[in-house]
């Protein structure tokens, strides 16, 4: 069973920057490279929001977070990365890592593993 972890969370002024990571463990079968992970957020009072994902060396971006968010892996490592930069108090929110076979599935929330999510907050 795959499980992931988060960390990296915790509170920065506006402007500021942070690094999210997602460590994937057990088997699903499939190579870290061949399997889509991602990075999902969610506001009090709001719906769930895809931020990013990648599969092999493909990326994607929520709109709201284009340009200034960078996703990227290290498959010795198992882990994906959240490299948030220009914050702004809109972004603060809890982040979840999720990952799927499919990066289509996974841009739509249709995932097969989530993490237990991170608090992102930022300050104004």
């Amino acid at each position: 069973q795959v499980q992931l972890v988060e960390s990296g969370g915790g509170l920065v002024p506006a402007g500021g920057s942070l690094r999210l990571s997602c460590v994937r463990s057990g088997s699903s079968g499939s190579s870290f490279s061949a399997v889509a992970m991602g990075w999902f957020r969610q506001a009090p009072g709001k719906e769930r929001e895809f931020v990013a994902g990648i599969i092999w060396s493909s990326t994607v971006y929520g709109d709201s977070v284009q340009g200034r968010f960078t996703v990227s892996r290290d498959t010795a490592k198992n882990t994906v990365y959240l490299q948030m930069n220009s914050l702004k108090p809109e972004d603060t929110a809890v982040y979840y890592c999720a990952s799927d076979p499919s990066l289509g599935r996974l841009r739509k929330g249709i995932v097969d593993s989530w993490g237990q999510g991170t608090q992102v907050t930022v300050s104004s």
